[in-house]
C-alpha cells in the first residue's frame, strides 16, 4: 500500500472519484449523489479538501468549509470501507484542522454508523446541535 495525503481542490478531485469514495464508505446514503450539479458545487466551494490515495486511487477525503479563525465545519469524512481501520480518518481530520489554520474549532454531524468513531479520535460529542433540513426539491437558479 502507497498511501498518500494530500491537499486537493476542483477540478483535481473529479465529482465521479468523489462520488465513488462516497459509495464504498456508505457516506453515499446521506450524500446528494444522485445530482451532479450539487455535487460539482460541494467540490466548487469547499474551503478544505483533504485526500488519501492508494496508488492514485481515492480511498479517502474530508471535506470543509472554514473561516480559519473560529470554526471549520467538518461536512464529509469518508474512507472507503476496506481501508477503514487503519488511521485514515484520524489523520483525514489531523490534515483538515492543520489546513485551516490549526485552531479553530472543528465541528461535525457524524452519520449514525459514525457516533462511536469520533470519541476514539480524541473528539467530544455536543449536545445542543440544531438544524433546519434541505429542502427535498430546492430550485435551480
Amino acid at each position: 500500500m502507497a498511501l498518500t495525503y494530500q491537499r486537493e481542490s476542483h477540478p483535481e478531485i473529479t465529482p465521479e472519484e468523489f462520488v465513488d469514495v462516497l459509495v464504498r464508505s456508505t457516506l453515499a446514503e446521506r450524500r446528494p449523489v444522485d445530482r451532479p450539479e450539487a455535487i460539482r458545487g460541494m467540490l466548487e466551494n469547499a474551503d478544505v479538501i483533504v485526500t488519501a490515495r492508494d496508488d492514485g486511487r481515492l480511498v479517502g477525503v474530508s471535506r470543509a468549509l472554514t473561516d480559519r479563525q473560529f470554526c471549520t465545519y467538518l461536512s464529509d469524512l469518508a474512507v472507503d470501507v476496506a481501508y477503514q481501520g487503519r488511521g485514515i480518518g484520524r489523520e483525514l481530520v489531523r490534515r483538515t484542522r492543520e489546513a485551516a489554520g490549526g485552531h479553530a474549532t472543528l465541528i461535525l454531524l457524524a452519520a449514525p454508523k459514525a457516533r462511536t468513531y469520533y470519541p476514539r479520535i480524541g473528539m467530544k460529542a455536543h449536545d445542543s446541535c440544531w438544524i433546519i433540513p434541505a429542502d427535498p426539491r430546492p430550485e435551480t437558479p
